[in-house]
């Protein structure tokens, strides 16, 4: 059955067809979102069959008015930990009045996570994967980490699995309690037995590539890591450069991954690495097998108070941006990609069509994905319905819930 989606009063495609960017890059203000004043798509068998003018529109066997509201996209959360046990709440509360962020309270979410039941994972990670659909995202990736056991890491994993294609094996999150002086045994474990029941429920291995911190690793073991990964037959993400300017933004470059995450300390060896990673690359703007996309994840550095990464820098030299939230227990436990839109545009001065694209297009070029992002013909019909007339009230009013409805593969949520 044919769904018409009418009276649309904005809808944004990021298809070329309508003036999107036809590069997997963000536009300049105001461009680059292919959108379309009083719209109407066509959904059918759960794809985009049409989008265009109302005055336009083909028939179809069911028609939905929507009353002049703004569409896009469904957001794609590149980022998350979203299976976990626990709280750190006093964590973040003792933060606030002064305490720094070592990340060395990952090791409490690991203790929690290890000791609870699968039943308890798994009502948790659904729970947020709901909240996240009813903020407008419609693809999430999800990680691991919280295990760092062989066990309870291949049972994240089969659990995420459960709730999304886009899993991430990040046995490397941190090194263990057990393990603090004996890292080499804990890398061996990593690349071989945690890998070997991991890697089946997993698309992606991601390292904390971090010297600064003590518990993550360094350049020479990130590596190893991503190696061991790539053999196994898994794609390639990074922990980058979020607490210093360290290897992590090279090193995701040399060995090809999809995205380089946080970015929050750059050199202008790493902005150059990361732009040269798309010399030479044209085609559909999915991203799909080219260079290395820069995630920025601001609501850390809200829930942090660290400084927040220089969207600009990135953006000027030619470097895709995508946006994600990160959500997890311990450094910003927020799953609305409205939310980080918002402090996109007010902390890193990105335009609102900026953040925008960078929180659905640029969120499916981080995942090497052609079918989500964008309302391109033949697209999955993943959209978001805003109750405003258009995408820069995302910004404008940040903290109110505009998602009005969201659909998903042609069916709405």
């Amino acid at each position: 059955m044919s769904v018409l989606l009418t009276n649309i009063g904005e809808l944004v495609t990021n298809d070329p067809v309508h003036g999107g960017a036809s590069e997997p890059r963000a536009g300049g203000p105001g461009d680059g979102l292919g959108m379309v004043a009083d719209a109407a798509v066509v959904v059918e068998a759960g794809r985009i069959a049409w989008t265009g003018p109302a005055s336009s529109a083909p028939a179809a066997d069911v028609a939905v008015d929507l009353e002049g509201r703004c569409v896009l996209p469904g957001f794609v959360d590149s980022h998350s930990h979203t299976v976990f046990a626990g709280d750190r709440s006093a964590e973040f509360a003792a933060r606030m009045t002064g305490e720094p962020y070592t990340g060395g309270g990952i090791a409490n979410t690991v203790a929690a996570t290890r000791a609870a039941s699968e039943e308890a994972l798994r009502a948790r990670g659904r729970a947020l994967v709901r909240e996240m659909l009813a903020q407008g995202t419609t693809t999430v990736e999800i990680k691991s980490g919280y295990g760092q056991d062989v066990a309870t890491e291949a049972r994240m994993l089969r659990i995420a699995r459960e709730l999304t294609p886009e899993t991430t094996y990040l046995g490397a999150h941190t090194v263990p309690a057990e393990y603090a002086h004996d890292r080499a045994a804990y890398l061996r474990l990593v690349t071989g037995p945690m890998l070997a029941a991991c890697a089946p429920h997993a698309r992606w291995v991601d390292v904390f590539c971090e010297p600064a911190a003590p518990t993550a690793f360094d350049e020479d073991e990130s590596r190893a890591v991503l190696a061991a990964g790539l053999r196994a037959g898994l794609l390639a993400r990074v922990h980058g450069n979020q607490l210093s300017a360290g290897p992590g933004v090279r090193l995701a470059v040399e060995v090809g991954a999809a995205s380089v995450d946080h970015c929050t300390y750059l050199t202008d060896a790493d902005v150059d690495a990361l732009a040269g990673s798309w010399a030479g690359r044209s085609g559909s703007g999915s991203g799909v097998g080219h260079g290395s996309v820069a995630t920025l994840l601001p609501a850390i550095e809200f829930s942090t108070r660290s400084p927040y990464p220089d969207a600009r820098r990135l953006l000027a030299a030619g470097v895709p941006v995508a946006l994600a939230t990160d959500c997890n227990p311990g450094s910003g436990y927020s799953s609305s990609m409205p939310f980080v839109v918002a402090l996109a545009v007010r902390e890193m001065r990105m335009s609102p069509a900026e953040a925008l694209w960078s929180a659905t297009a640029g969120g499916a070029a981080a995942l090497r994905r052609d079918d989500v992002g964008h309302l391109r013909v033949g697209a999955r019909a993943d959209l978001t319905v805003l109750d405003a007339p258009s995408h820069l009230y995302l910004a404008y009013r940040p903290g109110v819930p505009l998602v009005a409805q969201v659909w998903k593969d042609g069916a709405r949520a």
